[in-house]
């Protein structure tokens, strides 16, 4: 998926201590903390409004926090935003653009972490089955098709932390394969994956976060 990591790399650590994020004025994430190591998944669970995607969303930079850290260690940068993609439930795809043309746009926009490359938009298509599609305009496919689009984004730009919040929604079961054998390459590469969730992800192994009790 990627080139080998530069000499002077090393292990990454997402550390948050005594997490606290507010929503409309009432505490939705109070007191939490976690680490995650290179080659580590953690699958957030709960029900809805637990807080899966607020937490994702924080850590992702996109929300004010009211108390705590949030840190990526081992990096010459302090701000997590640098490290990570985010695949949130809009795709963050431009609907008059092909397929190709927004990968190249996320490519260049992104740029790679870490001294590594990603794939080229052609070979990162090819991996979510996708090949044959590359000059369709994003307008035309269909809601499954322009989510495995938006997976390939994380593809054309090395980061090591993917922040997914319900990844596999509108895929079909063989894209749903293709997912976990994204993520489960991306981990054996010092990769580090947060997804919240309600579906299994087959990364076996992972650990698990329930917000507000079991689901």
């Amino acid at each position: 998926m990627s080139a080998d990591p530069s000499p002077d790399s090393q292990p990454l650590r997402l550390r948050v201590t005594d997490l606290c994020v507010e929503r409309g004025g009432r505490p939705v994430i109070d007191g939490l903390g976690f680490s995650l190591t290179s080659g580590e998944a953690l699958v957030v669970t709960g029900r809805n409004g637990a807080g899966k995607s607020t937490l994702l969303r924080a850590i992702a930079g996109l929300l004010p926090i009211r108390r705590g850290r949030i840190e990526v260690v081992g990096t010459r940068e302090d701000e997590p935003a640098a490290h990570l993609h985010y695949l949130a439930h809009a795709d963050g795809l431009k609907a008059p653009l092909t397929a190709l043309e927004n990968l190249a746009f996320w490519g260049r926009f992104l740029g790679g972490g870490d001294g590594r490359r990603g794939l080229a938009p052609a070979q990162a298509l090819e991996r979510v089955g996708l090949a044959h599609l590359g000059a369709a305009p994003v307008a035309i496919l269909s809601a499954g098709q322009k989510r495995r689009i938006a997976l390939a984004r994380l593809l054309v730009a090395f980061r090591p932390l993917w922040l997914l919040d319900e990844p596999t929604s509108a895929l079909d079961r063989a894209s749903r394969e293709r997912l976990a054998e994204a993520m489960r390459a991306h981990l054996a590469e010092g990769g580090m994956i947060v997804a919240a969730t309600h579906e299994p992800l087959g990364l076996a192994g992972a650990n698990e976060l329930a917000l507000g009790g079991k689901p």
